[in-house]
């Protein structure tokens, strides 16, 4: 059985409403040219590095996904199946497939595109590990049929050649605009509004080393009869507010004539900055439709999970799991395929729990209650 044989050309299909002349060889749709692409993905990594809580939102959406299990109609396949999946080597130092989920949704989350690859052992007939590609050694390109998605590596030299088994290569893309290749990030717009809140904190941290750090204006007027003395006095008044100041222990300055000392900056105050961070961080949270406080933001004391925001929550990671799904399919038909087998599978996954502890409680009392009532009736 050839897995990796060609389709014929009359298998083709013809889509109308693209224009061949934008499918060329080397296309990048969406990001126009390879040094745009190679900026783009730089920016977003930059503003995961310089704004911790995008980063943050992230890892907590990553740690939401939860996990799952194969469930087949012959029960021997699906533990061998879901004993594969956990322990599945991943890249060069983890295992199981949960591992090659959480950095395949984080290439997601993070560019809008990721790629990863089935890797085979030497005799072609067994998988032996899963790998997450850098979109750095990959470049995704639409043939002439606008269907066709071309995988091409670039080597050191920055020349492109395509892989030789496509169907080994998993690719995922993340609300992609109409014909093009790739995905779009969920950082797009965020470039924006992180630079103005680094910029605020940037802002607000040198503001506090002029401010914060006093500083010490000391003024000497001198008298008509003083005059033909002001240099070697100022000199010496100098000196000795030097020698007060770099003192380990408090020490007193004491000057004659008329000296007066001001803190440089007192009458002027910090910026509040509460107001634009908040308005800031909003809209960064609205990207990821994640509650305030579940990032560490206390805007509100009596601030709790609603039901609403808990089923927004749970709507969005479900949307995830769902575009995970097809490189999760992608693994198991590979896996049965080797094996010879043919059977039909599910994807079960786990229940995404985001309600609070005491309404739990409150359910289970309520539950026990009802039975015990039952019981009751029963007899």
């Amino acid at each position: 059985m050839n897995l990796f044989k060609k389709k014929k050309k009359n298998d083709e299909l013809t889509v109308q409403t693209a224009v061949s002349d934008g499918y060329e060889w080397g296309s990048y749709s969406l990001w126009g040219t390879k040094e745009t692409a190679l900026c783009e993905r730089r920016l977003y990594r930059l503003l995961r590095r310089n704004v911790p809580i995008i980063d943050a939102a992230i890892c907590k959406l990553i740690r939401l996904l939860g996990s799952f299990n194969v469930r087949c109609e012959d029960r021997q396949t699906e533990d061998e199946i879901n004993s594969f999946l956990r322990n599945v080597r991943v890249d060069g130092t983890r295992r199981g497939i949960d591992s090659f989920l959480s950095s395949t949704l984080d290439q997601l989350l993070t560019y809008g595109t990721s790629v990863g690859e089935i890797v085979l052992d030497g005799s072609g007939k067994k998988i032996a590990a899963l790998y997450n590609a850098s979109l750095n050694d990959v470049e995704l390109c639409a043939g002439k049929n606008p269907l066709d998605v071309q995988i091409f590596t670039i080597d050191g030299n920055g020349e492109k050649k395509p892989v030789d088994y496509p169907s080994l290569i998993l690719c995922s893309t993340l609300m992609n605009e109409p014909g093009c290749v790739y995905g779009t990030s969920l950082l797009r717009g965020l470039p924006f509004v992180g630079e103005l809140l680094v910029k605020i904190f940037h802002a607000l941290g040198t503001n506090w080393d002029r401010v914060g750090n006093v500083r010490f204006a000391v003024s000497y007027k001198p008298g008509e009869n003083d005059r033909s003395f002001t240099k070697d006095r100022a000199a010496q008044i100098a000196s000795e507010w030097s020698k007060a100041m770099k003192s380990p222990e408090p020490k007193d300055f004491v000057s004659v004539g008329d000296v007066s000392i001001k803190v440089i900056g007192a009458e002027n105050q910090i910026p509040d900055s509460q107001v634009p961070v908040r308005l800031i961080l909003e809209q960064i949270l609205s990207k990821f439709s994640i509650p305030p406080f579940l990032l560490g933001l206390s805007w509100s004391s009596t601030e709790r999970m609603s039901a609403q925001q808990a089923d927004i929550l749970t709507s969005e990671m479900e949307f995830y799991r769902r575009i995970l799904e097809e490189s999760i399919r992608g693994i198991c038909d590979m896996w049965m395929k080797l094996n010879g087998l043919k059977t039909d599978y599910s994807i079960e996954w786990d229940n995404i729990n985001l309600q609070d502890e005491v309404e739990l409680a409150r359910a289970r009392l309520l539950n026990a209650q009802a039975q015990a009532i039952e019981s009751k009736e029963g007899e």
